[in-house]
Order: C-alpha cells, then sequence, then structure tokens
C-alpha cells in the first residue's frame, strides 16, 4: 500500500462526493467527536443539530476539525481533514444563509435524522426554535490516500 498526500482540490472533491463527517470540538482540554451529516457549498460546510453538547461547545471555542474518509476497502481509502471555523446560523441576520443551508441539506434523504426531529418551516420561522443550523467556514484541508 503506497499512502500519498491528497492535493487541495483532490481533497475538496472528496468534501464534495461525500456527506458525512466526524465533527472534533474541545471544551479547553477535553476534546468530543461526533458524527455530523453535512452539504457544501463555497468554502462552507452546512450541518443541522439540536441543542446539546456540541452546540454548547462550539459556541465557546468556535475552532473544529472535520474528517471526511471515502472507504472502498482496507487498501484503497481516501482521508480528508478541514480545519474549520464554527459559525451560529440562529441570529436573524443570518436567515438567508441558513435558508440556503436549509435548501442544500434538504436535497440529501434523511438529512435531519441525527437531529432525531425533522424541523418544518413553522419552526424555523420562529427565531426561538431550537432546531440549530450551522456552517463551518473552511480554514485549511489536507488529505492522504492509498494508490495500488
Amino acid at each position: 500500500m503506497n499512502v500519498q498526500e491528497m492535493s487541495y482540490d483532490e481533497c475538496i472533491a472528496t468534501v464534495k462526493r461525500e456527506w458525512l463527517a466526524r465533527l472534533a470540538c474541545a471544551d479547553g482540554d477535553v476534546p468530543y467527536v461526533v458524527p455530523v451529516q453535512y452539504a457544501f457549498a463555497g468554502d462552507k460546510l452546512y450541518a443541522f443539530t439540536l441543542p446539546g453538547k456540541k452546540l454548547t461547545i462550539m459556541r465557546k471555542n468556535p475552532h473544529v476539525c472535520l474528517q471526511i474518509d471515502q472507504l472502498k476497502s482496507k487498501h484503497s481509502w481516501k482521508s480528508v481533514v478541514l480545519d474549520a471555523r464554527f459559525i451560529d446560523l440562529n441570529a436573524e441576520e443570518c436567515r438567508e444563509e441558513r435558508d440556503q443551508a436549509w435548501s442544500l441539506l434538504a436535497q440529501h434523504i434523511d438529512w435531519w435524522e441525527p437531529g432525531a426531529l425533522k424541523p418544518t418551516a413553522k419552526l424555523t420561522d420562529n427565531p426561538l426554535s431550537t432546531h440549530m443550523f450551522f456552517a463551518l467556514e473552511i480554514v485549511d484541508v489536507a488529505g492522504r490516500k492509498t494508490q495500488n
């Protein structure tokens, strides 16, 4: 097995093709890693969650990391690591980007499942809604792949 670095373009192509990432955030020196479904546009990944531990941590420390894998077999894979900055889209001034996030995520079947409840237009029109959309702005990208 020959492991090689991926170019920026190869990394972004992998991010575009996939839909599941492992999101790492940290509360002080305590890491927390969870799977998230995402949609990609421009230099941002968009995701949805309900209030909880990851949201609390990201609001305190917006520096996060994501790992996105494309696995074909034990000896044929790609892995991309993104450093990113959390952006809370719940504020009224983020309404346009929040709507874009909704639209992008809705292109994937069952995109809302990790949040346990499918949001409705009525809930998202309510600024106090518990359904949270957020963006992860890419800061840096690196990747590795195998080549047989």
